[in-house]
């Protein structure tokens, strides 16, 4: 008996002792990558050519590390953090565009209306092959944005090349402040409201309840709503779901979920009566990313509307803002949207119910392109044609006709939302 249990008991004492060693080996493990970074930083530090701080290496190296990830994932510096606070919110300066690395591509996800690059002919889809004549190649997301914005009246020089086009091409585009308009709308035919919502910021919902309030407070009856997300590259994931709960009854509208179940979160319509409840018909195409799809992909799944244009961008990730003790910042990627009906919105998009690509036509805007021959009215200090400028028209609705008249996307959307049978409920 007593053999027994010293045979016991050193068979005990050794796994206690292997569960050590196997602790210490996986410590050892963990540690070994850290070790391995601090040699490489000592390196650099003592042998680099030119003088470079411990902090710029470890900033550079946090920069890497989040770059690696995913085009999404970024590190913001103080000054990167404070401008992502502004851009959300009031204003900042730049030339007004969205950008994103794709495939190794400094990529235009869309111009916002009205902007200095919309005006100076940038497309969603244009690459950006150089800013200030330095090469995109190898540039960061985050310095590539931090080089193209600036303070207002200061211009920035961009060569880019279109989409479906083998030719760059250069432009110099002034600087200015972007203010953070977000919803645009105007009469399209009696009874029937465009609406343009530019992107998601903290004033979205209110701006579109107040746009849908100012139409009817005249005695006028809404009698259907086009609601224009074509490139409008996203912004706050509240926003998104009050948008869409301005038009859904009640229902999922969208969920996340992330690698940890406390990640995983649903967000739905809060059924106050107040819903507008007429037909709805949504545009959208390649530009619309992030809270664009959130909206058309609720709207969608629950039959509350018909969409109308071509397939999103398909940015279905998360990114949750992380403050650092130093006043920089994190942006990292923690979860994926997931549609009503479980789709997955990541690198997929949503699929319209027309697929209806846009007619391209000759526009002002295509004068920088390489094809593109150049008229009279193209020459600076042109003499202008007294009757023509007469006959044009600052009035939004005239140019909303005119925008009518051009865009055979908007022209379907308003027949579909007049005669085709879509979803309405009694609020």
């Amino acid at each position: 008996m007593r053999r027994l249990t010293k045979v016991s008991f050193f068979l005990i004492l050794s796994l206690a002792l292997g569960s050590v060693a196997l602790a210490a080996k996986n410590d050892e493990d963990r540690f070994a990558p850290l070790k391995r970074f601090s040699q490489v930083m000592d390196l650099v530090e003592n042998h680099y050519v030119k003088p470079v701080t411990r902090n710029e290496l470890i900033d550079g190296a946090i920069v890497g590390m989040l770059q690696q990830l995913d085009p999404h994932s970024s590190f913001l510096s103080k000054d990167e953090f404070k401008e992502m606070q502004v851009s959300t919110s009031g204003e900042f300066g730049g030339i007004g565009i969205e950008i994103s690395m794709e495939n190794g591509r400094l990529t235009v996800i869309s111009p916002i209306d009205d902007t200095p690059a919309d005006k100076a002919g940038i497309k969603a889809g244009d690459v950006i092959l150089e800013i200030e004549g330095e090469s995109t190649q190898d540039m960061t997301l985050v310095d590539a944005v931090q080089k193209i914005r600036g303070p207002k009246g200061k211009p920035v020089s961009l060569t880019l090349i279109h989409k479906d086009q083998q030719k760059p091409f250069k432009v110099k585009v002034v600087r200015d402040t972007i203010p953070i308009i977000s919803v645009k709308s105007n009469e399209v035919e009696p009874g029937f409201l465009y609406v343009r919502l530019t992107r998601f910021n903290e004033n979205t919902t209110a701006e579109l309840k107040q746009a849908l309030s100012d139409y009817q407070k005249g005695g006028k009856t809404l009698k259907g709503v086009i609601l224009d997300l074509r490139n409008n590259p996203g912004g706050l994931l509240e926003q998104a779901v009050n948008v869409s709960d301005v038009f859904l009854p009640s229902g999922q509208i969208v969920s996340i979920k992330g690698k940890n179940a406390d990640q995983e979160k649903v967000f739905s319509a809060k059924g106050d009566g107040s819903d507008v409840s007429v037909p709805l018909v949504v545009l959208i195409n390649a530009g619309s990313a992030s809270a664009s799809e959130i909206v058309a992909g609720a709207l969608k799944d629950h039959k509350r509307a018909l969409l109308v244009g071509e397939k999103t961008f398909g940015k279905g990730s998360v990114q949750t803002v992380i403050p650092l003790s130093d006043g920089s910042g994190i942006k990292l990627t923690t979860a994926l949207y997931y549609t009503p009906n479980g789709r997955s919105i990541q690198a997929e998009g949503i699929e319209p119910d027309f697929q209806v690509p846009l007619q391209d036509t000759e526009s002002d805007r295509d004068k920088l392109s390489a094809n593109h021959q150049f008229r009279e009215r193209d020459l600076s200090r042109h003499l202008e044609n007294k009757k023509k400028k007469a006959e044009s028209s600052d009035d939004p609705k005239q140019k909303l006709l005119d925008q009518l008249a051009r865009d055979n996307q908007l022209k379907l959307a308003l027949e579909l939302v007049k005669y085709f049978p879509i979803k309405t409920y009694t609020p």
